[in-house]
């Protein structure tokens, strides 16, 4: 349990240092993908199955579903009407 908290918290620790000068697009990507990974860590840890490949898994659709949600918010500023 030691070793899947040092693992969690230096993840969780890298992600976030790595989202300075970034678009939003970049950001929010990299937060979906650091989120995928703590919960795929997580799932890993409790279910017994391997924590690399549960990170791993996490980060993929983690960051598939930042960059969906990017494309999302896009579309959504894109159709509202400009407040005048």
């Amino acid at each position: 349990m030691k070793k899947t908290l040092i693992i969690l918290s230096t993840t969780i620790i890298l992600a976030l240092s790595a989202c300075a000068n970034l678009n939003d697009t970049q950001q929010r990507t990299l937060s979906g993908a650091a989120i995928g990974s703590a919960a795929g860590l997580g799932i890993g840890a409790l279910t017994g199955g391997g924590l690399l490949w549960g990170a791993a898994g996490g980060a993929a659709v983690g960051a598939v579903g930042g960059y969906i949600y990017d494309q999302h918010e896009k579309n959504q500023n894109k159709t509202q009407p400009k407040p005048k």
